[in-house]
C-alpha cells in the first residue's frame, strides 16, 4: 500500500520507520528547510536523532507530491496542526482516505480531530483515528506495541485496521471514535498531574490513586459526549494512561515533574523542545466537562498548577481535602 505520512514530527517520523518495510511510504515535512535537512542527514535530529531513515522512506516538502498515488494518509501533525493540514490536502482535490495519530482537542473551539475533520473533509472520505499506548522510539525500534483503531465505518475500521497491522505493531478496529479520541486527549492531562505527583515525592501510591481516580474523570466525560465506557477499560484508555503517567518517555509526565519543581510553564516548555498535547489540552477539557457538567477535580488541579506552578502542593492538599464520597 502507499501511504502518505503528514507530519515528521516523532511519532511521524517513528510509524514511517515502522512501516517502510512492508508499504511505500512517503513523509511529508512542513517547510522546505526542515525536509532538506532530512534529506541531507537521513536522520530527524530534532525529534528522533537516534534513528536512521531507511532508504525506502520519500520525504516530500509538497503536499501534492506527498500524496500522489497515496491510497491512504496518516496525519501525524499536533491537534492544533490538524485544521491546516487538512485544508492544504484539500486543496490538492484528492479524496483519500484519512487515520489522524494526534490526540487532544483543538484548543481554540474544544474540538475533537473528528469534528475538524467532518469541517474540513467531504463526508465521502473514509476516516479514523488512531491511539493506544504507544513511544514514538520504541514503535521506530520495532518494540511491540498494540492500538485502537476507531472509525464509525466498520469496514473501513478493518481494512485499515489490517493494512496498518504488522508483526510488532497489533490494531484493533473499533467504532467508538469518541472515546477513542477523549481518552487520548484527557491521560495527557492526568499524566502532567501524575508527573507533579512524582515531582512533589508523594509516592507510589499516590500515583496508583491518581491514576485510578484519572480513569474514572475520563470514563466520565467521554461517556456524556457520546463515548462507550468499555472503550476507556482498553487500550486507547487504561492502557495509554498507564504508559503516559509512568513511562520515562512520556512528555506530559514530564512536563508535571518540572511544574513540581516550580518552573515556569514557558520555560518547562521551552527546555522540552517537544508539544506537550496535556498543556493545550487541560482548559479544553475544563470547558467541556463544565459545559456537560462533569465533575473532573483532577483536570481542574492540573489547570491552576499550569497557570501558576507554585501551587503544585496546595493543589494536592486541595485535592485531598475533597468530601469523603462512595468509589462509583
Amino acid at each position: 500500500m502507499k501511504i502518505a505520512v503528514l507530519g515528521a514530527g516523532a511519532w511521524g517520523t517513528a510509524i514511517s520507520i515502522n512501516l517502510c518495510a512492508r508499504h511505500e511510504v512517503r513523509l511529508w515535512a512542513r517547510g522546505p528547510a526542515q525536509v532538506e535537512r532530512l534529506r541531507a542527514d537521513r536522520v530527524n535530529r530534532r525529534y528522533l536523532p537516534d534513528f536512521s531513515l531507511p532508504p525506502a522512506i520519500i520525504l516530500a516538502g509538497e503536499m501534492g507530491r506527498a500524496l500522489d498515488g497515496a491510497e491512504l494518509i496518516l496525519a501525524a501533525v499536533t491537534t492544533n496542526g490538524l485544521r491546516e493540514t487538512l485544508r492544504s490536502v484539500r486543496s490538492t482535490g484528492l479524496n483519500i482516505p484519512l487515520v489522524w495519530l494526534c490526540k487532544g482537542f483543538e484548543s481554540e473551539q474544544a474540538r475533537l480531530p473528528h469534528q475538524v475533520c467532518a469541517e474540513e473533509m467531504p463526508n465521502s472520505v473514509p476516516r479514523a483515528a488512531l491511539s493506544g499506548p504507544s513511544f514514538a522510539e520504541e514503535v521506530a525500534r520495532g518494540l511491540p506495541a498494540a492500538l485502537a483503531l476507531a472509525s464509525t465505518d466498520a469496514g473501513f475500521a478493518r481494512d485499515a485496521a489490517r493494512a496498518l497491522h504488522g508483526a510488532t505493531l497489533r490494531i484493533y478496529p473499533s467504532e467508538d471514535v469518541i472515546g477513542v479520541e477523549v481518552a487520548g486527549a484527557v491521560k495527557n492531562v492526568i499524566a502532567i498531574a501524575a508527573g507533579i505527583c512524582d515531582g512533589l515525592e508523594l509516592g507510589f501510591s499516590a500515583r496508583a490513586a491518581l491514576i485510578t481516580r484519572g480513569l474514572a474523570e475520563m470514563t466520565r466525560l467521554g461517556v456524556a459526549l457520546g463515548g462507550r465506557s468499555e472503550t476507556f477499560m482498553g487500550l486507547a484508555g487504561a492502557g495509554d494512561l498507564i504508559l503516559t503517567c509512568t513511562g520515562d518517555l512520556s512528555r506530559n509526565r514530564r512536563v508535571g515533574l518540572a511544574l513540581a519543581k516550580g518552573m515556569p510553564l514557558a520555560e518547562v516548555l521551552a527546555a522540552l523542545g517537544h508539544t506537550a498535547e496535556g498543556v493545550y489540552t487541560a482548559r479544553a477539557v475544563t470547558r467541556l466537562a463544565t459545559e456537560a457538567r462533569v465533575e473532573m477535580p483532577i483536570t481542574r488541579a492540573v489547570c491552576g498548577v499550569l497557570e501558576n506552578p507554585k501551587q503544585a502542593r496546595a493543589a494536592v492538599q486541595e485535592l485531598l481535602a475533597r468530601e469523603q464520597r462512595a468509589e462509583y
